[in-house]
């Protein structure tokens, strides 16, 4: 709360510059804070009385709102990536996606794994497992398996995480 928004009768009220000029009436504060053509800033509502500090508004939210662009600046989202394989794939193949993967962990995302069974394929449901554990034994290095392979449908999926080290 800025100025004339604060309805407390006395506040504890701190100068621009930092010092203390102790408890008094909000009336008196605002005059002061008019004088010095500042604003009155409520910064603590809940102390017993409530801070006020006498500053400039404007200047305080740009200083506030670029602190929270440099902090979501340095924020990492993961993203999830995923990587498609398919039953009988070869073992090049299989390698190029491996390659893949460990350089999506390597950035910190996360990978999903996923397998397809078309028509007769789901026949060889030890063959997509044998492909995944294969997979996840290749880019051991560079990630864990979070979750190991479960079926959705017709689809084998496994999701991997980037190791913490």
């Amino acid at each position: 709360m800025i100025n004339e928004e604060i309805r407390d009768k006395e506040i504890r009220v701190i100068d621009s510059d930092g010092a203390q000029l102790g408890i008094m009436q909000t009336e008196d504060a605002m005059q002061l804070s008019i004088d010095k053509k500042l604003d009155l800033v409520n910064i603590a509502p809940t102390a017993n009385p409530p801070v006020c500090k006498i500053m400039d508004y404007g200047k305080y939210r740009y200083e506030q709102q670029k602190k929270e662009k440099e902090a979501r600046k340095k924020q990492k989202t993961i993203e999830v990536k995923e990587i498609r394989l398919s039953t009988f794939i070869e073992d090049h193949d299989l390698m190029v996606k491996a390659n893949n993967a460990i350089k999506f962990l390597k950035e910190g995302d996360k990978v999903k794994v996923s397998l397809r069974f078309k028509g007769r394929e789901k026949d060889y449901v030890h063959v997509g497992q044998q492909v995944m554990a294969k997979f996840a034994e290749t880019i051991a290095e560079a990630g864990i398996v979070e979750r190991r392979p479960v079926f959705e449908g017709r689809s084998l999926i496994m999701i991997l995480t980037p190791k913490n080290d």
